[in-house]
């Protein structure tokens, strides 16, 4: 997920006839036909859009009241909450979402950075349920669950009709509770997880020699709250060194906040530089430019990626490439590229709805294309699992060996 630099969540407008239905306060009886009547309505032009008949909506409404055979238990706030979540789900997005204020008050904690839960960042992909990336050193990871599984199931509910959100939920609980995932790779198999808590971890670096370079390899996590400070003291430790040249490893990665993808940007690229572009539906568009030191420019960088890396490091890795020429070698990033705001509402249901798209420096949209390596290499997923393959180990880590061998 990617939040506004303006605040971590901002208010947008929400859009058709939900404005139209949240300005309703009904009472309802039944009129002599045995239909459904409207006593009381208020707010009625409040949001209303132009050219929009509505009558269908209570047609459909006072049918079901009236003829459904369970129509004694029908929940009116329910059945709103039900129109509204489809309402917004037909926009095609999955990242458009309607929140009951259950669901949106687990959101909302989830955004603050440490969270019951397994320690996976998902996503739609095909519209299947995909992990994007597990989060080092949780259960998920730990478990051997990889970026690119399949989840086909949660505690044996199929995954195939809820939302990206609604999956969250399902996952996420008290520590020390279990959850059952269904993952689909080569294989269809169950993989039982005991939550914990999940602290996203940041930054971690070291120096390399090899063949007479000295090279500075930093793991960048996640763009959580604490990125900005760490990124700066690690940055700090490496123009102390004796590294001449920087891999940036985002593998991964799945994203965070945008005004730290930005600061990351500003440690490589000079002042003013083009990180990224916001386009709006109207076709306006925001930049957003590098405001930092640029005191990481002087060393030759390879930033590596794959498809975990979704979001603020897809927006990091092609403002490094498109303006410093810094090669990106490993496979083709996520494609998490659009923005989200989010509308809170009285009764503490919310909408998160995708107002803009991120564009790369040279017009590339990252949610349509995702960010392609100069270099391709592959990890081979039986490698990885029988052990072989070991992220951040030289020697045991293709696309690491080969940025190495390109930094010679």
């Amino acid at each position: 997920m990617i939040f506004n630099r303006k605040t971590i969540i901002v208010v947008v407008i929400i859009s058709l006839a939900l404005g139209f239905l949240g300005g309703f306060w009904f009472k309802f009886g039944a009129n002599g036909d045995g239909l459904l009547s409207i006593k009381k309505l208020i707010n009625l032009d409040i949001g209303k859009p132009s050219n929009v008949d509505f009558s269908l909506f209570w047609q459909v409404y006072n049918d079901l009241q009236a003829k459904y055979v369970g129509k004694d238990q029908l929940d009116t706030q329910k059945l709103i909450y039900g129109a509204i979540t489809g309402m917004v789900n037909s926009a095609g997005d999955p990242y458009t979402v309607f929140f009951e204020p259950a669901t949106s008050k687990k959101f909302q904690e989830e955004i603050s950075g440490s969270f019951g839960g397994v320690g996976i960042e998902i996503g739609k992909r095909n519209d299947v349920l995909t992990v994007i990336a597990p989060l080092k050193d949780t259960p998920a990871y730990k478990a051997g669950i990889k970026t690119g599984d399949k989840i086909i199931k949660i505690d044996n509910k199929p995954t195939d009709n809820i939302s990206t959100e609604e999956a969250v939920t399902m996952i996420r609980g008290k520590k020390g509770t279990k959850v059952v995932l269904t993952i689909q790779n080569d294989t269809i198999k169950d993989i039982e997880l005991i939550r914990d808590i999940i602290k996203v971890p940041t930054i971690e670096w070291k120096l390399i020699e090899k063949d007479g370079k000295n090279i500075a390899y930093m793991q960048v996590f996640s763009f959580n709250q604490t990125v900005d400070s760490e990124f700066k003291k690690a940055a700090e430790e490496i123009l102390k060194s004796d590294a001449d040249s920087i891999v940036l490893d985002l593998r991964n990665n799945p994203g965070g906040l945008l005004d730290s993808s930005i600061n990351l940007a500003g440690w490589f690229l000079d002042r003013g530089k083009l990180v990224v572009s916001e386009e709006f539906g109207n076709g306006t568009r925001n930049e957003f430019r590098s405001e930092g030191n640029a005191s990481l420019k002087p060393y030759s960088i390879i930033v590596l990626i794959n498809g975990g890396s979704a979001s603020a490091s897809e927006i990091l890795a092609g403002a490094l490439h498109d303006n410093n020429s810094a090669r990106l070698v490993g496979e083709k990033s996520f494609g998490k590229g659009s923005v989200q705001e989010l509308e809170e509402y009285n009764d503490g249901s919310s909408l998160k709805v995708t107002v803009a798209k991120w564009l790369t420096p040279a017009g590339i949209s990252i949610s349509e294309k995702g960010i392609e390596p100069d270099v391709k290499v592959e990890i081979d997923t039986k490698e990885f699992e029988a052990g072989n393959i070991i992220i951040g180990e030289v020697g045991k880590d293709p696309q690491l060996d080969k940025a190495i061998e390109l930094l010679k």
